[in-house]
């Protein structure tokens, strides 16, 4: 293993300004390269590749660079180079050829937040590429159980459930990477759950749960995104149970987490924006599961509440009411697998959607927006494949020239969706 280091250890201290210091580049065993940086505190970051020539950039903003950045390094980085334009610093990562790159993620350590990317040679790429990252939220856990439904269906556990299949199908799926805001029964904060989807450099927020009201005959799926005032008394109703937690998150605000709120005001344009994505990444998903005979719809369109893990600067973020778990027929759907299938699926087509409208420049769904390829595991039918993408047995055996032939674990299905 090779390693260049310019420093071993750093002292932080907490003040306004937001200090970025070059860390060191390291040679993995697997021929990846991951090179890193050391920030005070989380910091909003925009990262992009560039081609000919061949570069990836990072926008890091409201920081300083506690010194110029020059150093060439080996095939295939040619040099890291750093630009200061006012309260942003940009790296500019200069490459000998196309590479597969990772978003980069910010992780607290007790030296200070380390920043680190990491990119892995491929032969032959066009453009360096990358996958689009999904956080997904599995809504309440832990000593919060969200709403409770007959039987004693608790609506985290069922969150967790219909998380864990939209997770393995984004897992599968080449061109996704999807993250786990919470993978067990587990009690997180508010703040955490946005915070991780920034440290984890998500393109897309998606926060899932299952209503509960006191009337039961109440059902049916809805969408949400952002908003100070409430789309209708539901949303009213959601926005005001979430409001007895969020004064207490609000005060577990570590002085190196990344303050939303106050970047919302530094960045209006870039919220305004992110407003503007989430209604249509709402609008995808609620397309989607009106499409499903077995999902009823509560409301036709996309609703608006406040909900602090919504209220991102700049991620796209959508929250699915999966249905009313205090409704004996919507708690029945989401009991069983089937019915938590279909909500996954909706989610996941929805998303790739979405990403075919709004692509994301230099990365797979954008290369080939019409088609995906889906790596089988053990276990998998093509009769539940089709299922999960919503597309006909006959259609997957056609495009893939099957003609009868078994299929198996590790094999790649090209998938026309």
């Amino acid at each position: 293993m090779y390693r260049l280091s310019l420093i071993s250890f750093l002292f932080i201290s907490f003040v306004n300004s937001n200090e970025l210091t070059f860390n060191e580049v390291i040679e993995k065993d697997d021929k990846s390269v991951e090179i890193s940086f050391l920030l005070e505190k989380v910091s909003l970051v925009k990262s992009y590749s560039l081609n000919n020539p061949s570069r990836l950039v990072l926008d890091v903003y409201d920081t300083k660079l506690k010194e110029d950045i020059n150093i060439s390094y080996n095939y295939p980085i040619k040099k890291i180079r750093s630009i200061s334009e006012g309260d942003t610093s940009r790296i500019v990562i200069d490459l000998y050829e196309n590479i597969f790159w990772e978003k980069p993620t910010q992780v607290q350590t007790k030296n200070g937040v380390m920043l680190t990317l990491v990119t892995k040679r491929i032969k032959n790429l066009e453009n360096s590429i990358r996958d689009i990252v999904i956080a997904i939220d599995a809504g309440h856990g832990g000593k919060y159980p969200g709403a409770v439904g007959p039987n004693n269906i608790l609506e985290k556990d069922v969150t967790l459930l219909i998380a864990k299949e939209l997770e393995r199908t984004l897992r599968d799926t080449s061109g996704y990477y999807p993250v786990m805001i919470r993978s067990n029964d587990e009690t997180i904060d508010l703040n955490s759950r946005y915070q991780e989807a920034r440290k984890k450099g998500a393109d897309a927020f998606i926060s899932i749960h299952a209503d509960g009201f006191r009337l039961e005959s109440v059902k049916g799926a809805s969408v949400f995104i952002w908003s100070d005032e409430a789309s209708s008394t539901v949303a009213r109703n959601l926005s005001e149970k979430q409001r007895k937690r969020i004064q207490a998150d609000i005060k577990n605000l570590k002085d190196d987490d990344f303050n939303e709120d106050r970047a919302r005001n530094n960045y209006p344009e870039m919220y305004k924006n992110k407003i503007d994505q989430s209604q249509i990444l709402g609008t995808k998903i609620l397309e989607q599961l009106k499409r499903d005979p077995y999902t009823k719809i509560h409301k036709q369109n996309v609703e608006y509440a406040d909900f602090r893990v919504l209220k991102s600067v700049d991620i796209p973020s959508v929250l699915v009411e999966s249905g009313f778990i205090t409704n004996p027929e919507d708690a029945a759907r989401l009991k069983g697998k089937a019915g938590r299938r279909m909500i996954a699926r909706s989610i996941f087509l929805g998303i790739h959607n979405y990403f075919k409208q709004e692509p994301i420049s230099n990365t797979t769904i954008e290369m080939n927006p019409d088609m995906v390829l889906y790596e089988i595991q053990k276990g998998d039918v093509l009769s539940e494949i089709s299922i999960r993408f919503g597309v006909t047995v006959d259609s997957i055996i056609k495009l893939n020239n099957l003609n009868g032939q078994p299929i198996f674990p590790g094999q790649i299905l090209k998938i026309n969706i």
